[in-house]
């Protein structure tokens, strides 16, 4: 009498139980993936069968819950796709737990202390996705200063102001001009500086407007232009506008306050949008490129993987971008622990791409992916697994009770 098909039965509900209680163990683990024990039945050319055994473990990869942390380093993936990680041995690992630290070096790293992989951005924070796949830092020095070469504003100029005679323009006085407005501006020291626009309506043409500029400020308010010639605007009939003359302002290099000395100020205008209409002059939008410096204050995580450095000066940058893998078959996986999996034959090589692409999902800044480990299923299969440990055990005493009562024929 075999005690073979009992035994093999003993052993395989207690991987099923070691499944069971791994899957319970790691029910708030992060990024976990769930895995049950699936069985098979053993025959050798008999019509009874030998057994049972574990043919295989699989691997479940649902998307757990996201939940928010309140934390701008936790990221999880809302989709399919893994994080990508190099590890400190310099090997590859994969995960979708997303918790990250920087380092003081400006390392983006897990609690393992591998470190998070993507597309690097150039010095101008522009980032080439699909190229070569690095591990990800963060540079912690200042964004320099850079001077304002474009400005753009968009207003409404009165259609029924009074026309004057452009010559005799004179900023300290406002019965030569019909509207004014300021904008601030940057040297390429990243000074700030005034620029006050002055709008005439030309009495001597039809619909045309003469522009006059004044720069100040500075150090020590130092030096100032005045009378800068901006150009004109001419509006059509309808209150739009036709053309737009602006002259840009250039001023060349020359000293402030205390042996402060700037490159050429060289700054284009773009006055699109501007209309005439029979209302109060006003500005809708005025906007320009240039910044003072900044330092450092805080580093944030979009949606799409974009790794964003934030100054002081209100200007954002980007450190580079997160790369996202998926598998044709990430049941295929090996764990290693740590909340890593590696690469197999049965998983496929990796394909790697920015978050949102193809198969891989977006990620959630700010958010984990808890475990989807189901507890009470997983209570259920325990009691299950365990029913079937002692029933096997029944057969074994039964078989043994058997054999004794052969043995005292």
């Amino acid at each position: 009498m075999s005690f073979s098909q009992a035994l093999s039965g003993l052993s395989a509900q207690q991987q099923k139980l070691g499944a069971v209680g791994n899957n319970i163990a790691n029910s708030q683990t992060v990024g976990f993936k769930s895995s049950n024990v699936q069985f098979a039945d053993v025959y050798a050319e008999s019509r009874i069968g030998l057994g049972v055994r574990t043919s295989t473990v699989q691997q479940n990869f649902s998307q757990g819950n996201v939940e928010s942390t309140n934390r701008n380093m936790d990221l999880a993936i809302a989709g399919e796709g893994f994080f990508r990680f190099q590890q400190p041995n310099g090997e590859v690992g994969y995960s979708r737990n997303g918790q990250l630290t920087m380092t003081a070096d400006g390392r983006l790293v897990n609690a393992q202390g591998a470190q998070i992989m993507g597309y690097a951005a150039d010095a101008e924070g522009n980032v080439q996705a699909g190229g070569d796949v690095a591990a990800l830092e963060v540079d912690s020095a200042g964004l320099a200063a850079n001077a304002t070469t474009q400005l753009a504003a968009e207003l409404n100029l009165d259609s029924g102001e009074e026309g004057l005679e452009p010559a005799d323009f004179d900023s300290a006085d406002s019965s030569t001009y019909n509207y004014s407005t300021n904008a601030t501006v940057y040297d390429s020291q990243g000074n700030a500086r005034n620029l006050t626009m002055y709008f005439i309506k030309d009495q001597g043409e039809t619909n045309e407007w003469q522009m006059r500029g004044r720069l100040s400020g500075g150090p020590n308010d130092a030096q100032t232009y005045d009378d800068l010639d901006l150009g004109s605007l001419t509006f059509t009939q309808n209150g739009t506008l036709q053309a737009d003359d602006s002259a840009p302002i250039t001023i060349a290099a020359g000293e402030f306050g205390a042996g402060n000395v700037f490159e050429e100020l060289n700054i284009e205008f773009d006055f699109q949008g501007t209309t005439q209409f029979a209302e109060s002059s006003s500005v809708s939008d005025i906007s320009q490129d240039g910044y003072t410096s900044g330092s450092l204050v805080g580093v944030t995580i979009e949606d799409d993987g974009t790794v964003m450095r934030n100054y002081s000066n209100e200007e954002s940058r980007a450190a580079g971008q997160i790369a996202l893998v998926s598998f044709r078959n990430p049941e295929g996986l090996q764990p290693d622990g740590d909340n890593l999996w590696t690469a197999t034959g049965a998983s496929g090589q990796e394909l790697v791409g920015a978050p949102g692409t193809g198969q891989r999902g977006l990620i959630e800044p700010s958010a984990v992916e808890t475990s989807n480990v189901d507890m009470a299923r997983e209570l259920v299969d325990m009691i299950v697994a365990q029913r079937a440990y002692q029933a096997n055990s029944q057969t074994i005493s039964t078989q043994d009770e058997l054999l004794q009562t052969i043995i005292n024929l």
